[in-house]
């Protein structure tokens, strides 16, 4: 006999509110089980995917298919029946590296104009610890009317989805979650616990579960800035980073972080959500904003070590250099916070003349972000290479065509042969 939690959760209809990288794929997996109306303001976005299409690439045509009680739509209205909102909006920062909590309020804001008496709002946006009861409770409160914990209520369970990751899914990852009451909690927990095959973690508590998430990737920038710190250091002793991380790695308990520019929408954001906290409070968080400064500075440092490249080489006035790659990691065609464009941005300053070669990224989205023009295919007779993203495809490039004899290569993500090149990080 069922219990009286799986018996109301059948009956629940699910609104996922934001269709990104987070939102579709979880969508997906609870429509193969229950009713879901995925929302999202970008009627073009609607559209594709209601013919099939993941312009993200997380989900190809069958995929969603399978999703068979998955429904789009971009109109408030048709979400207003849902029991259950589950908010997978961006959380950016702004230009002074502060929490941008728009789309986090504007959602709220949505949710708490249709929100009904028994509604459970989960968040899974990751945020700084506080924020869900803090920042949305009392929007979802000021536009519905309603009393917190008495006529509706809250969950937080943190994303965890990797971009470009055919291996590790949504419900191959360990999901944390939690609920404004102990009720909620375990209601929240025995929902995701229907497609996360993982298994769950219930939290005691909204704070804690928000806590976790922003020091996972808080956790991995610190460990790759201590990395990056060591290519520095290597470089100027004369010694190759990789071979001697590949020696280190001999110990069992070693961590194989590797160096490299460190962008995207979680690794180089979160910890700033943390920071910012922290300073609310009076705290002054020295170890996670200096290994923030560090790699918040390797796009300029792998310029000047490109341009100090051809300065030996004698060719690095008005030099001609190919940039492969936009997006923030490879195999994915996700530019949001890419730091590739500071080492562009960073050989401009110096009057290269930069090309950017990147298949895997949109166009236009690349013009409309960064007005960069990306190249159909590369030309050849380049001074310099910058091998910027670990791109499958760009494994298939006929290096004797690009390179000419006094080409110089840098190899950002340690993925070419050494024959190859003059330098990697």
């Amino acid at each position: 006999m069922k219990n009286r939690i799986e018996v109301i959760l059948e009956q629940k209809i699910i609104s996922v509110v934001g269709l990104g990288y987070v939102g579709l794929p979880l969508a997906a997996e609870f429509g193969k089980k229950r009713s879901v109306i995925g929302f999202d303001i970008n009627q073009k976005r609607i559209s594709e995917l209601s013919n099939g299409f993941d312009r993200t690439l997380e989900l190809n045509e069958q995929e969603l298919a399978q999703a068979t009680n998955l429904t789009f739509t971009c109109e408030k209205k048709d979400i207003a029946n849902a029991q259950i909102y589950i908010v997978t909006v961006p959380t950016p920062i702004d230009i002074h590296k502060k929490p941008d909590l728009t789309p986090l309020e504007k959602a709220s804001e949505l949710i708490g104009g249709i929100l009904k008496k028994g509604d459970i709002v989960i968040y899974e946006s990751t945020v700084y610890p506080g924020a869900t009861e803090e920042v949305c409770v009392p929007i979802l409160e000021k536009k519905s009317g309603f009393v917190f914990n008495k006529d509706f209520f809250c969950g937080y369970s943190p994303e965890r989805i990797n971009p470009g990751d055919k291996e590790h899914r949504v419900a191959d990852i360990k999901k944390v979650t939690s609920g404004s009451t102990p009720a909620i909690g375990k209601e929240v927990d025995e929902l995701y616990a229907e497609i996360i095959t993982a298994g769950t973690h219930l939290a005691s508590s909204i704070k804690v579960a928000e806590a976790a998430k922003v020091i996972e990737n808080s956790q991995r920038d610190l460990n790759i800035a201590f990395v990056n710190e060591l290519s520095k250091i290597f470089h100027k002793i004369g010694i190759d980073t990789h071979e001697v991380l590949d020696a280190a790695a001999t110990k069992w308990n070693f961590l194989p972080f590797k160096p490299g520019l460190v962008g995207g929408h979680c690794i180089g954001v979160d910890p700033y959500y943390l920071t910012y906290k922290a300073e609310s409070l009076g705290y002054n968080p020295q170890v996670i904003l200096a290994g923030r400064r560090v790699n918040d500075g390797m796009g300029a440092y792998v310029a000047s070590r490109v341009m100090k490249l051809l300065n030996v080489a004698g060719t690095a006035h008005n030099a001609k250099i190919l940039v492969l790659g936009i997006t923030f990691k490879e195999d994915c065609p996700d530019i949001r916070n890419s730091r590739v464009i500071d080492v562009i941005n960073e050989l401009n300053e110096f009057g290269a003349q930069v090309e950017v070669y990147d298949p895997n990224a949109d166009k236009n989205e690349v013009a409309d972000e960064y007005d960069i023009s990306l190249l159909e295919t590369p030309t050849n007779n380049y001074d310099a290479i910058v091998y910027a993203v670990k791109h499958q495809i760009f494994d298939k490039l006929d290096w004797d065509t690009l390179k000419s004899k006094n080409t110089v290569v840098f190899d950002v993500k340690g993925g070419l042969e050494n024959s190859l090149v003059e330098e990697r990080l």
